[in-house]
């Protein structure tokens, strides 16, 4: 479904990403995992057309969208929930949720998804008209999450879901991206909770100061020694 080709990003003189490859394929959750600063969010902002790489190819459902503006990737269905949520914090819950569907002109579909969202996240349905800098953190995750599905992707990329939350929620947070992949949408996480990440994806890669240093099942990196050493306190 996604595919990333030996991709280059460079920030002024800094190159952090070097010669980045990774597939998603269709239905799976696939996890990137790392240390911070190892390029992880460069990999998400460069899918999603906020950064574009000097070289390099990203395909997406056999498509080329290097560089394409982000409003076009969202077109094409692919959706980000951004590190630190995010959110717009001085509008209501309802607002943030009725910004994700800004591609969506009619009003029932915008309404139906409004619908699945409050399905899906019934805290927010109790809070639709509170302001979003009021709710928790978690709940302020639940809305970022929700205001991404709003524009009904098909590939859903998540950075850092569990920064800054309690363990419990964070528990619940990485149940709600398995229950939205069963339902169909195929995720791309990137993560630093490395022993929550690995529980739930199917693939995983591990990135160090900008290369992939390991991939493969995220069984397989789970079990691998060097993994288990620096991330899962094994």
């Amino acid at each position: 479904m996604l595919k990333v080709e030996a991709i280059n990003v460079y920030y002024g003189a800094i190159h952090a990403l070097k010669g980045i490859s990774i597939e998603v394929n269709q239905g799976e959750i696939v996890t990137l995992i790392g240390a911070n600063g190892a390029g992880k969010s460069s990999i998400l902002k460069s899918i999603s057309g906020l950064l574009t790489p000097k070289s390099g190819s990203i395909f997406f459902e056999g498509k080329n969208i290097t560089g394409a503006p982000a409003q076009s990737i969202v077109k094409m269905g692919i959706s980000q929930v951004p590190e630190g949520r995010r959110i717009f914090a001085n509008m209501s819950v309802q607002e943030n949720l009725e910004l994700g569907a800004f591609l969506e002109t009619d009003k029932t579909a915008v309404k139906q998804r409004m619908d699945n969202v409050f399905q899906r996240f019934p805290r927010l349905a109790e809070r639709k008209n509170q302001s979003s800098g009021t709710l928790s953190g978690g709940e302020q995750q639940m809305l970022a999450m929700g205001r991404a599905l709003m524009s009904k992707p098909r590939l859903l990329l998540l950075d850092e879901p569990s920064m800054g939350l309690a363990p419990i929620l964070v528990q619940e947070i990485f149940n709600i991206i398995k229950e939205i992949n069963e339902a169909g949408t195929t995720v791309l996480v990137v993560e630093q909770n490395a022993h929550q990440a690995l529980s739930i994806a199917h693939q995983a890669y591990v990135l160090e100061t900008g290369k992939i240093v390991l991939s493969g099942t995220a069984a397989e990196v789970a079990a691998s020694e060097e993994v288990k050493k620096a991330y899962l306190g094994g």
